[in-house]
């Protein structure tokens, strides 16, 4: 018995739980690591002004087909970007990932930098008003 139930059943737990947190983990690698690129993150900008092929890619980024369909290919693994054979062109658009995760995991890191600093500022405020104080003192 674990916690009241059979130990069966709170392994099963554990494992859900493991899963949940590699799952999420890895999606936040894939994302990050697709958007640590310049040249990746330069085609997400254009793909959000309008559909283009990898041929129009590699064009307008200056590289090789096979460079350009490496760099969509990461795009595409992290759900970023899908790409469509039409004949023989294969056409890109932004995919159905909208990076709502990876805005709420940087958002929490952004409040908690936010917290640090406002702390900070606290303490420098209190330090200039115990400077001005002692100052105050001395000339009397």
């Amino acid at each position: 018995m674990f916690q009241g139930r059979p130990l069966h059943a709170a392994f099963v737990c554990t494992t859900i739980l493991h899963h949940m947190v590699q799952y999420t983990t890895s999606r936040l690698d894939t994302s990050f690591a697709a958007l640590s690129d310049a040249t990746r993150r330069s085609v997400l900008e254009q793909l959000a002004r309008a559909d283009a092929s990898i041929t129009d890619l590699a064009e307008r980024f200056n590289m090789t087909l096979t460079g350009m369909r490496k760099h969509v290919g990461v795009l595409e693994q992290a759900g970023l970007v899908t790409t469509k054979k039409i004949g023989r062109v294969r056409k890109c658009q932004l995919g159905p990932r909208r990076l709502e995760e990876e805005t709420a995991w940087l958002e929490r890191y952004r409040r908690g930098w936010d917290e640090r600093f406002d702390e900070l500022e606290m303490v420098v405020e209190e330090l200039s008003r115990k400077e001005k104080s002692d100052g105050r003192r001395n000339r009397r």
